[in-house]
């Protein structure tokens, strides 16, 4: 079993308390700076010591409030990426793999170093020092060395990953992979989990689609990023049509039947961007279409970000931007499935 309880107090006002129990998957973290994301990856680590709890690898006890066990650092088997460049810069990045890889035979060394070499692509650069080559390249050369010493359990603080280093990782590691994140779209490709930090506390975890979709509370869809939150009433519900009626300041909505609900609740909704769909202001007006003037245009990467008065937000793609950019007018449309009552 490897389990971690960690209770950390950082006078005057941060205290972390969680517990994660870590199966042979990707486990991400995730939430604001200042959450105690990295404070968790550094206990593990053991470069820091808990106040109490336990930290268990593999059933190996490496911290125990209790009976005073603090396993040293270097004998905690524990990969470590930390969140800046942690390569030896005198060392070339050959060096840098050959060094944690001291404790094999000669033969058994020079296979290890020969096979993460090819793995991560430094073939060209092995003979370089960190100063000299890329930042992918100095990635892929930490990478490589966490992994090289055989760890049981790998720790990732936030860096420059994307989906296919996480393949090369998981092709070359099945043990589990616990890291900090701030991309969502990172977590959603890679994490078995995500847990969600507010203030040294788990608020959510889950599978990363689950906890976007029905993030538990209007807090935890705010650290989530989603934009469209707004509060409303149950007006209606009605089982037998499987819908509600929602009613909220400036318009009224059509949703899903909300089960463990009544008539009269207050109760936040919350919408991904992406789920709403614009359409030209002369439509004749259809339920869960709301006119609302456009107050600003944001482009981004994969798509281009709406800003509606009211405080509505829609992500459309570039080409259906370039199409409708000019309407006079513009209506906004919430399907009825993309209601998420919290």
């Amino acid at each position: 079993m490897t389990h971690a309880r960690i209770v950390k107090r950082i006078p005057p006002r941060f205290s972390l308390d969680v517990e994660i129990p870590l199966a042979a998957g990707v486990t991400a973290l995730y939430g604001p700076a200042g959450a105690g994301k990295t404070l968790i990856l550094e206990t593990i680590a053991g470069f820091v010591r808990p106040d109490s709890g336990r930290i268990l690898l593999d059933d190996v006890i490496l911290f125990d409030g209790q009976s005073r066990v603090g396993v040293a650092p270097r004998r905690r088997n524990c990969g470590y990426i930390a969140q800046h460049d942690a390569l030896f810069p005198h060392m070339t990045l050959r060096q840098n793999l050959v060094f944690p890889a001291r404790r094999f035979p000669r033969l058994e060394r020079h296979r290890r170093v020969a096979e993460m070499v090819e793995r991560f692509q430094l073939a060209d650069s092995a003979a370089l020092r960190p100063n000299e080559v890329s930042p992918a390249e100095r990635l892929r050369c930490a990478v490589a060395r966490a992994l090289i010493a055989v760890p049981r359990l790998l720790l990732i603080d936030e860096r420059a990953f994307d989906a296919p280093l996480f393949q090369q990782v998981r092709a070359a590691f099945a043990g589990p992979i616990l890291f900090v994140t701030g991309d969502l779209d990172l977590c959603c490709a890679a994490a078995d989990e995500v847990i969600v930090l507010e203030a040294g506390r788990i608020v959510q975890r889950g599978a990363p689609r689950a906890v976007l979709d029905r993030p538990a509370s209007a807090e935890i869809a705010r650290l989530l990023g989603i934009p469209n939150l707004f509060q409303a009433t149950i007006a209606a519900l009605d089982p037998a049509r499987d819908s509600s009626r929602l009613d909220f300041a400036q318009f009224a909505m059509t949703g899903p039947y909300l089960p463990g609900h009544f008539r009269g609740d207050r109760v936040w909704v919350a919408v991904h961007p992406e789920d709403l769909r614009v359409h030209s202001g002369d439509l004749e007006s259809q339920p869960n279409f709301v006119s609302a003037p456009l107050v600003g245009v944001s482009h981004r990467a994969r798509s281009v970000r709406l800003e509606f008065s009211g405080g509505i937000f829609a992500d459309v793609s570039r080409e259906e931007f370039a199409r409708q950019k000019d309407n006079k007018q513009w209506q906004v449309e919430f399907p009825p499935g993309a209601l998420r009552v919290l």
